[in-house]
């Protein structure tokens, strides 16, 4: 038997080591490759031949694998591009010096193009290497799944802290304007979900351009009424000629992405300018959003791990190749949700964004329908059991770091 390859890349979640776990489990119970090897740092230490051997990982350690926050492997922003044969060469190199027969990837928009690109020139070039995608985003911007794991997490954590500072912001009578900020680039599934508490007065999502006015209008209104305004902003608010509210947007991520960041500063500064009150919170989730493992969503972090085992059991197939799993919603007899697996080709996932769908957001800021309520609450639903030290949940020490 061969062997095979799993590597990280973008932004890590809170489940992520999930799919890898799932991945190096499957092989455990299902040996269809001799030796499971780890990238470290993605694409980039791939082809720095940075391998770790993950094949007889203990039992214990892959239970503690699955609730540990980050990328267990590194994870890199390094961009593989179509025509630089330099880099494909290099990779097909290092898989064959290592007998590794298929590369599977966990990662974003980004990662599934380069599966794609990978299973493209593989072909092109009449190689035998495979390549397997394994979907991961809090942005939940990936076609054609249902959901993306990462962000029922995300959204979970959003949600206890939207509510816990909600309670906090409401306890006071001082004119204030409380503001909670997202992540989201292009698409606002996250800022979305915080509506599902009941909370959130007005929110503000990349799909629909900002309209400056209209939004102060809706701002003054709600301090009228209630003398307070709860707002939750995802970080890729922008205008109708594309200009971003937040302030980063000079810098790119190494993939021509603007750097976002600071939406929520601008409103609240927006707001204060406006005389509508003299001051205002921001509450930034960005990070601890993605990496909240104290607060996993049980649906989440399940469906992680069976995504990692079913690309692994897929990829038994020799002509599985240029495929990335991913999750439909099923229901049940009783109306209850449940996860269907899938696998459709990389190009179908590559460079695509699924947005929040404008017919979910009511008007005028006001919020998301029941209908977008009922798609998020289930996701979010049920507590793994954490293996705890002490009064935070066990981690392993990384593997680029041992």
């Amino acid at each position: 038997m061969a062997n095979c390859l799993v590597a990280q890349s973008g932004g890590p979640t809170a489940v992520i080591n999930a799919s890898l776990a799932g991945v190096i489990r499957a092989n455990q119970l299902n040996p269809v490759y001799d030796r499971v090897y780890g990238g470290l740092h993605g694409i980039e230490g791939v082809l720095d031949d940075k391998l770790y051997d993950l094949t007889d990982l203990p039992g214990s350690e892959i239970e503690i694998l699955k609730q540990s926050p980050s990328s267990a492997l590194g994870t890199c922003r390094y961009k593989l591009k179509r025509g630089n044969d330099t880099d494909f060469k290099r990779l097909v190199e290092i898989m064959d010096k290592h007998d590794i027969e298929v590369m599977f990837y966990i990662g974003g928009n980004d990662s599934m193009d380069t599966v794609d690109a990978l299973s493209e020139w593989a072909q092109e070039h009449g190689m035998p290497q495979r390549f397997v995608g394994i979907p991961k985003t809090v942005d939940n911007d990936l076609v054609p799944v249902d959901h993306c794991p990462g962000f029922p997490s995300a959204a979970k954590i959003a949600n206890q802290i939207v509510h816990a500072t909600y309670l906090d912001y409401a306890a006071y009578t001082r004119p204030e304007v409380f503001i909670v900020e997202t992540m989201g680039r292009d698409a606002g599934w996250l800022a979305a979900s915080c509506c599902v508490t009941g909370d959130v007065d007005l929110v503000v999502l990349p799909e629909v351009d900002f309209d400056k006015d209209a939004f102060l209008a809706e701002v003054k209104k709600k301090f009228d009424e209630k003398g307070e305004c709860y707002i939750v902003v995802s970080e890729g608010a922008h205008y109708a000629d594309g200009t971003y509210l937040s302030a980063g947007d000079t810098a790119n991520d190494g993939f021509a992405h603007a750097v976002l960041g600071g939406a929520g500063m601008q409103l609240k500064q927006m707001i204060i300018d406006s005389g509508i009150v003299p001051r205002g919170v921001v509450q930034d989730l960005s990070r601890a959003a993605r990496s909240s493992n104290f607060a996993q969503s049980l649906t989440d972090v399940t469906e992680a791990y069976e995504l990692g085992m079913s690309a692994h059991m897929r990829s038994a197939d020799p002509a599985f190749t240029a495929q990335v799993v991913g999750i439909e919603r099923g229901t049940d007899a009783q109306g209850g949700y449940f996860a269907k697996y899938f696998a459709k080709p990389a190009c179908e996932f590559a460079n695509f964004v699924k947005h929040f769908p404008t017919e979910w957001i009511l008007p005028n800021y006001q919020g998301i329908t029941q209908e977008a309520i009922d798609y998020f609450k289930p996701l979010m639903a049920g507590e793994p059991k954490l293996v705890m030290d002490g009064a935070v949940p066990a981690t392993i020490v990384p593997f680029n770091k041992r």
